[in-house]
């Protein structure tokens, strides 16, 4: 074999296999996840669990953190679309704002998951627990607490749908203590970006409104009850039962030491794990009504048909602490720490 025929077959094979490496890269399984706020604590407990299961599947994830910025997030979700993803896995910041980003998505034929928070646009899939029956809950839990007297609603961010399925499910439970006179709704406001040094000054106002005349808060979520919490404490009130949700590791802490009566564990690890198979599937071609465990629902404030999957949330009070230690949730430690007063069984 000659110098110069020998050098052809190299460039050959040289090209097939780029050609080969280029394929592989190109079909290559790449997610990518736009988070809203990611310096919320529950969130890396979610892409724990994205990251585990598309590692399991063979799929590649990419991130980015809009840092509570909408217009930062759509620019997120470009990049994302730039650097290769064949699905989205979006938590949005306003439901609203992240439309033309959708869009764009749709576009090129990239689906699109609404991760925890809905997005209302046919042809996106969406992924949460049920967070009506999570409003229904802390509901419950708050009127067994204290059956009459002044209320208050904390509620979340007001571009976020679910700060108003949450206070919707827990007015239902309400609505008839509410119309009997039993309970009345003395302060009611949403929470700017769920964060809870704005939720700290709505209790603040409502406290001074009021009189500090309070006997119950139903809070949207642990951000929002510890802000509450630290504008009761400032003027001395403790004992008023609050709600939460997410089973953050301070609410937890608060329902050992009796500052805190009830969180909605919503399993972020559960919720992290379907997200990455349903968005491994539908990156593989996967149609949304053919994903297992999926139905039409349509519940939200336009009433667009989504395929949609509910997982079901858990409340956990002082009673059953040990639920979310026996799950590995959260350690006895943690749970405990401080919790020397009248402690929970889970504690002693």
């Amino acid at each position: 074999m000659s110098l110069k025929t020998l050098a052809l077959g190299l460039a050959a094979g040289a090209s097939l296999l780029a050609l080969a490496t280029g394929a592989q890269a190109q079909s290559k399984l790449v997610v990518g996840v736009s988070w809203s706020n990611f310096q919320e604590e529950r969130w890396k407990i979610d892409e724990a669990a994205i990251k585990k299961q598309l590692a399991a599947v063979g799929a590649e994830y990419i991130s980015a953190d809009a840092q509570s910025n909408p217009q930062k997030q759509l620019a997120d979700v470009e990049s994302l679309i730039a650097r290769g993803a064949k699905a989205l896995i979006v938590l949005a910041q306003d439901a609203q704002a992240i439309q033309p980003a959708v869009a764009k998505a749709k576009a090129e034929k990239i689906p699109v998951l609404g991760y925890d928070r809905l997005i209302e646009v046919p042809g996106v899939f969406y992924l949460t627990f049920d967070n009506i029956e999570v409003g229904r809950m802390m509901a419950r839990e708050i009127q067994k607490a204290k059956p009459t007297g002044n209320y208050v609603f904390i509620k979340g961010y007001n571009a976020d749908p679910n700060a108003d399925f949450l206070a919707m499910g827990s007015k239902e439970v309400l609505k008839p203590a509410i119309d009997k006179g039993d309970i009345k709704i003395v302060g009611e406001q949403y929470t700017d970006r769920w964060l809870p040094e704005n939720a700290q000054k709505n209790m603040e106002q409502i406290l001074t409104a009021n009189n500090n005349k309070v006997d119950a808060v139903v809070a949207a979520n642990d951000g929002t009850a510890g802000g509450a919490v630290a504008a009761m404490t400032a003027q001395g009130l403790s004992g008023i039962p609050i709600s939460g949700q997410d089973a953050d590791q301070a609410a937890l802490n608060r329902i050992a030491r009796g500052l805190q009566t009830v969180t909605i564990w919503k399993d972020a690890r559960t919720l992290g794990q379907k997200a990455a198979e349903v968005a491994a599937e539908l990156a593989k071609g996967t149609a949304m009504d053919k994903i297992p465990g999926s139905f039409k629902w349509g519940d939200g404030p336009n009433k667009v048909s989504l395929d949609t999957i509910l997982l079901k949330p858990v409340p956990v009070t002082r009673d059953n602490l040990d639920v979310v230690i026996a799950a590995g949730w959260s350690t006895k430690e943690q749970v405990c720490r401080g919790a020397t007063n009248n402690p929970p069984a889970a504690c002693k």
